[in-house]
């Protein structure tokens, strides 16, 4: 099975136990019935409604996500579709442009694109490894007829502008902010990353993208590593 692939089959097998938890969960219920007095009844079904309540929604949010993932072939256009990002810019650039958004038909549209997305400006791995393996080979990625570099983060466009300036890339690499998440969200490649005081947040990947279309694929299986979404990597897959 393809690395890219391991996630969805764990989260499936997860859903169809969590299906099984359920009917056992309603088989439960219905014996309880024949046993209790209503006092009781009353408070022990209660409980478990609310946990049948709670496995449900779990097993519906998985559900959702082993059916929505991006893969190679996937057209990101129609995957994402009313999905727009914000170009990086100052507030006052966004005040001035009238905070407009671009669409992903105009960033994807009859051209060839390498994108890539990690959990968030300002990061260790991202600042110091990820955004430099692209910024750093930027003439490689053009004498392959590459037409546009893109990093997305979920990140407002006024953070990804500041740390874009910070790390001198600008010229090199255009950023994008995903703002809500829903282009990560569209594409199963958000993450919650509470534990790290960040929220939810995006995957560690990157994509070779030609008028639209995944042509190569490449997740990270954990955000904090940087084996397989680096510059080098994507460039030797072009």
């Amino acid at each position: 099975m393809p690395a890219a692939l391991y996630p969805i089959w764990l989260e499936r097998n997860v859903y169809l136990c969590l299906v099984e938890v359920i009917h056992l969960k309603e088989v439960a219920d219905a014996s309880v019935v024949g046993v209790r007095d209503s006092s009781s009844l009353k408070d022990g079904s209660t409980d478990m409604r609310s946990t049948r309540t709670m496995i449900k929604s779990m097993a519906g949010s998985l559900r959702s996500r082993a059916f929505a993932s991006v893969s190679v072939g996937t057209d990101l256009v129609s995957a994402a579709p009313d999905v727009s990002l914000q170009k990086a810019r100052s507030w006052d650039e966004g005040v001035e442009s009238k905070f407009s958004t671009t669409p992903l038909k105009d960033l994807f549209k009859d051209k060839k694109v390498v994108i890539f997305g990690l959990p968030g400006a300002y990061t260790g791995v991202c600042s110091a490894q990820h955004l430099p393996s692209y910024k750093n080979n930027i003439d490689k990625f053009r004498a392959k007829g590459i037409d546009h570099v893109v990093c997305v983060a979920v990140n407002d466009p006024y953070v990804m502008n500041g740390w874009a300036e910070k790390l001198d890339a600008k010229n090199a690499i255009e950023f994008y902010g995903d703002f809500d998440g829903s282009f990560h969200k569209s594409l199963d490649l958000g993450i919650d990353l509470s534990a790290a005081l960040l929220g939810h947040r995006s995957h560690r990947w990157s994509a070779y993208v030609v008028d639209g279309k995944v042509k190569v694929l490449n997740v990270e299986k954990a955000p904090s590593e940087f084996k397989v979404s680096g510059g080098e990597v994507i460039l030797g897959q072009i």
